[in-house]
């Protein structure tokens, strides 16, 4: 099963994209982005009331949810959100601790994984130069679609030297990026519970679909 694990929609404060419209992209372009669902990660935020499941029943695509928050050691994207975790944090705060979002996020049921962490600044290899490594990180995004070919290789050697999982998602903030890379499961997956389960296990990879025929 393929999906798309970091994408922003309008409720993101900084991008327009509609969500259906993503899936109307996906539907036009299936044969070189053949994803089977993705994953809307907005920024700093998430909401319960928001329901995808008619777009799921139109378009035949699983569309989960996430949330992508800020931390000291920069951004990290949140799988299995639920209200205990909502109560815990406030995902508007955009100096949350890292290393309490990673322990307490997983007693709580849930994963946190940072992202696009080659790039500057809001990346973890940038942090790890003059801060200790987070415990109990699983995996990390390996291949970013709005990251440099450089930082998104650089993720490489922090996966190696730490032995973290790697995952890849577009982090599409307009609709024609949505699914140039993604994250191929060896199993399928129907929740987020499913998701989250999934990224501890390490059964997948990050693909690559911006070249024809690349992965």
């Amino acid at each position: 099963m393929i999906l798309d694990l970091h994408l922003h929609s309008e409720l993101s404060d900084d991008s327009r994209a509609r969500v259906e419209t993503y899936l109307k992209i996906l539907a036009r372009k299936r044969e070189e982005r053949p994803l089977d669902g993705i994953v809307v990660t907005e920024h700093r935020r998430f909401d319960f009331d928001v329901d995808y499941r008619p777009l799921e029943d139109e378009y035949g695509v699983r569309i989960l949810r996430g949330a992508e928050v800020e931390s000291e050691y920069g951004h990290i994207l949140v799988y299995g959100v639920n209200a205990d975790m909502l109560a815990r944090f406030d995902f508007s705060d955009i100096r949350l601790p890292a290393q309490e979002v990673i322990t307490e996020v997983a007693r709580l049921g849930g994963i946190a994984t940072p992202c696009h962490p080659g790039r500057a600044n809001v990346g973890l290899c940038a942090h790890y130069e003059s801060k200790p490594p987070l415990e109990g990180v699983v995996a990390v995004e390996a291949l970013n679609g709005g990251s440099k070919t450089a930082e998104n290789e650089r993720v490489q050697g922090l996966m190696s030297e730490h032995g973290y999982f790697g995952f890849g998602g577009s982090d599409s903030h307009l609709v024609s990026f949505v699914g140039i890379c993604a994250t191929e499961f060896e199993d399928e997956i129907a929740d987020e519970e499913g998701l989250v389960a999934a990224l501890k296990e390490g059964r997948y990879r990050a693909v690559d679909f911006r070249t024809p025929g690349a992965s």
